[in-house]
């Protein structure tokens, strides 16, 4: 055997090995990873089926206000005295849905809101949930963040960066020389079981890699805590200069829909997503709109925030004006949801979900098949 050989048999055992070793220690949070994300692509719509009250079978009568829905949200809540988010459907057959983000009763955990649910045609109350107590949001966190808050959005960070090379040491182990790629690309036609099974192995590897890679590429750069100051030093983002209300005991609050209609204004041909009132009594509105071409649609970018009292405009961002930085963060999370392609991006991110558990089961069964002893003839 020439020397050339020599060194690139020697290269094929070691990224072998790599690949096998990090297939076996980190395939199973990588199986654990896709199950969970192929629910959390639906997962609005499971929440509701799991819980009917949350959802409404048909219409019924004129929509309240937003003034009367945050009224009765008080009402049902009255010490909470700090910021609501009100979450605004398309869908006219879904609830209002609110949240508290700092709570009392989950001030530990650094993301577990108070969800709230309100028929935006009665301004009733029909659901209190704080988040991480039901199932789907249990779900939620189990894959962001592996159950361990902070410390788990780090270890699944480092989580994926092993899984990132895992699949690249398989693109390299897959490799076909020149004039064999079409027999690489296809099953083998009446083959034994173990070829079936390595060729489901790889073609899955490879038929999903774009999809997989995305997919976690998109997750770790989501979950590392240093991803957004490093974008940070490369790209300014945007940050409102002053968001504050300037407070006067002699003047009141501005009614949420005047303030809204004076948001909308500035953005006419944008849908209203968000709204959040203030935090304080030097708190400002901040208005959250979609502007058509936004890749995300539950979680747009569009924003303008507006004195409390007098309504007046104190801060837009407006997604067009943002920088490279800016850009590059909020195309994040619709690609890692799908949410950028619509209904057919998540059928998609869901679909993919399952490849890890398809590589890892063809992948230890390889493995245990070349454990195998062979038998003498």
């Amino acid at each position: 055997m020439s020397e050339n050989l020599r060194t690139r048999s020697r290269a094929r055992k070691l990224w072998f090995n790599v690949h096998l070793y990090l297939g076996l220690i980190v395939g199973l949070v990588f199986v654990l990873e896709g199950l969970t994300g192929s629910i959390l692509a639906f997962y609005v719509d499971i929440d509701e089926w799991l819980n009917p009250e949350i959802t409404m079978s048909a219409p019924s009568g004129q929509r309240q206000s937003y003034e009367s829905i945050f009224q009765a949200l008080k009402t049902e809540h009255p010490e909470r005295e700090g910021a609501w988010r009100l979450q605004i459907p398309v869908d006219e057959h879904r609830m209002i849905t609110a949240r508290y983000y700092k709570p009392k009763e989950t001030a530990h955990i650094s993301f577990a809101p108070l969800m709230v649910w309100i028929n935006p045609y009665t301004s009733k109350v029909v659901s209190s949930r704080f988040w991480g107590d039901f199932a789907m949001t249990w779900i939620y966190n189990l894959h962001y963040r592996l159950l361990l808050d902070n410390t788990g959005a780090i270890l699944l960070s480092i989580i994926g960066i092993l899984i990132t090379l895992s699949l690249c040491t398989g693109v390299y182990l897959w490799w076909p020389s020149k004039g064999k790629i079409k027999a690489a690309l296809r099953f083998k036609k009446r083959a034994s079981s173990e070829r079936f099974n390595y060729d489901l192995h790889k073609l899955n590897g490879i038929y999903g890699l774009v999809i997989l890679l995305l997919l976690v590429v998109t997750g770790f750069l989501l979950a590392f805590p240093l991803v957004k100051p490093a974008v940070a030093a490369l790209s300014p983002l945007y940050k409102p200069d002053n968001t504050q209300s300037t407070f006067s005991s002699q003047l009141r609050r501005q009614p949420i829909d005047q303030v809204v209609a004076i948001a909308q204004a500035q953005f006419p041909k944008a849908s209203v997503k968000w709204i959040e009132t203030p935090h304080s009594l030097t708190g400002s509105y901040r208005i959250n709109l979609r502007q058509e071409g936004e890749p995300s649609i539950r979680f747009p970018k569009t924003n303008v925030w507006l004195d409390q009292y007098s309504g007046k405009i104190l801060a837009i961002r407006d997604i067009h004006d943002d920088s490279a930085g800016d850009t590059f963060l909020r195309w994040l999370h619709p690609l890692h949801s799908g949410e950028v392609l619509g209904l057919t991006g998540r059928i998609i991110v869901c679909l993919s979900g399952f490849i890890p558990l398809i590589l890892y089961i063809t992948g230890v069964r390889r493995w245990l098949q070349k454990r195998r002893p062979k038998t003498k003839k």
